[in-house]
């Protein structure tokens, strides 16, 4: 579904990410994983066209994507639930959620995944009318997820999304991504919880300095003792 190559990216004179290859195959769920700064954010804007790479090539759906206008991306199938949730705070959810179908113009459509965002996630459905920036940090991430879905993504890019959230809310979020995936969503998880993203996703690819150390099936990889020492502690 999603073949990258050779992928070179730069802020200034900051090389963020190293020739890096990998690709993400439909029904799956592949996570990256590493530390703070190793450039999991910087490859889910580059997918997105929200940084433009210096060379290397983006395939998605046997389409060259590189480059393409990030609406054009999002109309492709590729949607990003970006970290920090980034909702409309001074709008309703409702709103929130209608922006999130901005490339499409089927009324009846949009009305009927309205409806499943709200069976997927009721409390959304009892906030409706209530102004997002009043939400907590785990309804707004409830949110973030359901404006994306609102775009009826075929690969859904998640970045960090447990972050700030208690531990019994991550465990839903992750359930309820588990669900997506099983309703036939491709998802690429960026995130920092290696334990959660590892119990989630069929394969992972392990980033340090921008670049690819590990990859492999998620079981192998939580199995690693190298994995386990750097990122589950022991």
């Amino acid at each position: 579904m999603l073949e990258v190559k050779d992928l070179n990216v730069y802020y200034g004179a900051i090389h963020a990410l190293k020739g890096v290859n990998f690709e993400v195959k439909q029904g799956e769920i592949v996570s990256l994983i590493g530390a703070n700064g190793a450039g999991k954010t910087t490859t889910l804007h580059s997918l997105s066209s929200l940084l433009k790479p210096k060379s290397g090539s983006i395939r998605f759906l046997d389409r060259d994507i590189t480059g393409l206008q990030p609406e054009k991306i999002v109309k492709a199938g590729l949607v990003q639930v970006p970290e920090g949730r980034r909702v409309f705070a001074n709008l309703t959810v409702r709103d929130n959620l209608i922006l999130g179908a901005f490339t499409r113009t089927d009324a009846a459509g949009i009305a009927a995944d309205l409806e499943k965002v709200y069976a997927r996630f009721p409390r959304l459905k009892e906030r409706s009318r209530q102004v997002s920036g009043t939400l907590s940090g785990g309804e707004q991430q409830m949110l973030a997820i359901g404006r994306a879905l609102m775009a009826r993504p075929q690969l859904l890019l998640l970045d960090e999304p447990s972050m700030g959230l208690a531990p019994l809310l991550v465990r839903e979020i992750f359930s309820i991504i588990a669900e997506i995936n099983r309703d036939g969503t491709t998802i690429l998880l960026v995130e920092q919880n290696a334990h959660m993203a590892l119990g989630i996703s069929h394969r992972a690819y392990v980033l340090e300095t921008g670049k690819f150390v590990l990859s492999g099936p998620s079981k192998e990889l939580a199995a690693s003792p190298e994995v386990r020492k750097a990122y589950l502690g022991g």
